[in-house]
């Protein structure tokens, strides 16, 4: 469970879920069809010794095939990893990831000369990818700057401080992230984003119900933990379900364009057969999924192609 201020490394409550998302990674890269391209991922799960994770990445299979949320990582990613691709060919040449846990797309993308990416995270979650990253000798493919912030927290102060430009059009991205923050946190998130983005800025982000829906999701999930990916633990047990804004309508209504996509429709366009759930967690999770969606916007005028 979260308490206010808390912390975490990346084998403990937080840091554990972006554990689980670069397993789930490392295995949709290894797959024959593969969608993305993350040598990266399965470091960081080696690195860690972290037998459960080890297991699944030995045997892919013995993952419960009832189990949803390995299954969408790999249109997920490819989602994000488009959407970048896209906004530095647009000339965003500065890129925030926030909360970027193991993201490693600094090092896998390939970015437009002079672009730098910026990786917001808690200190020791940084500390362990750089290390991980240090001892393989990887080079980035952009200017990489980490920002150890809570975003929670002032987190503009640090990204400023470690050289971030307001007044040229930045790509941002919350993959995996708003879930994970109180309402007030996530609403000054948005506001935050906005005074510091310039038109033709970018943002892409992904989430699902909250509020009094989350509490239900919660409750009924409950009873499946055992056969969910995080050995005996759940990340809707580290999700907020405080009201806030709702982002997509917050940001239309300050001059944003937003283009959504829905879940399954993300499937169908990466040629990905949309997961069939069991016909006893159709109710639990059939709700999650289908309230899922994946968005982008620009603030205003795009800059012209370079």
């Amino acid at each position: 469970m979260r308490s206010e201020g808390d912390t975490w490394d990346i084998v403990s409550s937080v840091g554990r879920t972006a554990l689980g998302v670069a397993t789930f990674r490392a295995i949709e890269a290894e797959r024959p069809d593969a969608l993305i391209r993350d040598p990266f991922a399965r470091w960081f799960v080696e690195a860690t010794g972290d037998q459960q994770f080890l297991g699944m990445l030995a045997d892919p299979d013995s993952i419960d095939q009832r189990n949803f949320f390995p299954r969408t990582m790999g249109p997920r990613t490819r989602f994000f990893d488009e959407y970048f691709e896209a906004a530095s060919r647009a000339g965003c040449r500065q890129a925030v990831i926030l909360a970027a846990g193991l993201d490693a797309r600094s090092y896998r993308l390939d970015w437009s000369e002079g672009t730098t990416v910026f990786e917001i995270d808690q200190t020791k979650v940084l500390e362990f990818k750089d290390g991980v990253l240090a001892d393989h000798s990887a080079a980035p493919k952009a200017d990489r700057r980490t920002v150890a912030a809570d975003l929670r927290d002032d987190w503009p102060a640090a990204l400023v401080a470690a050289g971030f430009d307001p007044s040229v059009p930045t790509a941002w991205s919350a993959e995996g992230l708003l879930p994970y923050l109180p309402g007030a946190a996530q609403d000054a998130l948005f506001e935050r984003i906005d005074a510091l983005s310039v038109p033709g800025s970018r943002i892409a982000a992904h989430g699902g119900p909250g509020g009094a829906e989350m509490q239900r999701l919660r409750e009924a999930a409950r009873q499946h933990v055992d056969r969910g990916p995080f050995g005996g633990t759940a990340p809707f047990d580290l999700w907020y379900d405080d009201e806030r804004a709702d982002p997509v309508q917050w940001l239309t209504e300050r001059g944003w364009t937003v283009e959504r996509t829905a879940m399954d429709d993300l499937f169908r366009s990466y040629g990905r057969a949309v997961p069939q759930l069991p016909a006893d967690l159709v109710e639990v999770f059939g709700e999650l999924r289908n309230r899922m969606s994946f968005w982008t916007a620009v603030k205003g005028a795009a800059p012209a192609d370079s």
